[in-house]
């Protein structure tokens, strides 16, 4: 089906990238020494940093202020300590959700001593400024669990999803060989799909693991997973 929407692809292969021993980092958008004045982020999608943390390894206290960051657990696990009295293991599966807002310290490490730990960290601007911290664990229920298409992340919680401080939609997709679904993006805003596993074809594009595409034009859009496929699909103002 052809429409009328303009497409941008971002390859995988095309990413920044950082190999520090410890941490093996892709970067979809300009971070730290990678910079690329034409990849500065997508609306309010600041940053897609692809991980790999070595057994052991991690990001000792750091300081962060008004982002909205998450981390995707893909395997192994993450621990994590903050400033807020915060202390917890994230698993496969879980989502960790923190509002820097005025302030917060942290830290993040692999708790295994031998298992590498694979996760997405993304980093969305807030709708305000210098909000009160905050900090959030998610994973989905039983009935999420089982969707094709399961809103994980919201700016007003609906759906049994996170809170997000910025107007915001963020599904995650698990799609079975030649399963399509549906997207309706309104007017004013953008979609960025972030793949994980698999392929899909969106009119005749196809995208793999670790590519992304992205829309501004409003219009319905079909995915069609050409493989078993785990996505993750911005709806951004």
């Amino acid at each position: 089906m052809t429409t009328n929407q303009h497409y941008k692809i971002r390859r995988a292969a095309e990413r920044g990238g950082a190999d520090h021993g410890w941490l093996n980092a892709k970067h979809s958008f300009s971070f730290a020494n990678y910079y690329d004045p034409d990849h500065m982020g997508f609306r309010s999608l600041r940053v897609i940093n692809q991980d790999v943390i070595a057994g052991g390894g991690g990001f000792p206290t750091h300081p962060h202020e008004n982002m909205e960051i998450f981390s995707y657990i893909l395997s192994g696990a993450l621990s994590h300590k903050d400033s807020m009295g915060n202390s917890a293991t994230i698993q496969p599966g879980m989502i960790q959700l923190m509002s820097a807002g005025s302030g917060i310290t942290h830290s993040e490490f692999n708790p295994s001593s031998t298992d590498p730990a694979h996760l997405l960290q993304i980093w969305i601007q807030p709708s305000k400024q210098n909000l009160t911290p905050s900090y959030t664990e998610w994973q989905p229920d039983e009935e999420q669990s089982k969707l094709s298409k399961a809103l994980i992340i919201s700016e007003d919680g609906r759906e049994h999803s996170a809170t997000i401080h910025q107007d915001v939609s963020i599904y995650k997709l698990l799609l079975k060989e030649g399963e399509t679904i549906s997207h309706d993006l309104k007017v004013g805003r953008g979609m960025w799909l972030q793949m994980i596993n698999g392929s899909v074809r969106i009119d005749e594009h196809t995208i793999s693991s670790g590519d992304a595409i992205s829309t501004e034009d409003a219009g319905n859009i079909e995915i069609t997973a050409l493989e078993s496929v785990e996505a993750i699909l911005f709806d951004l103002i």
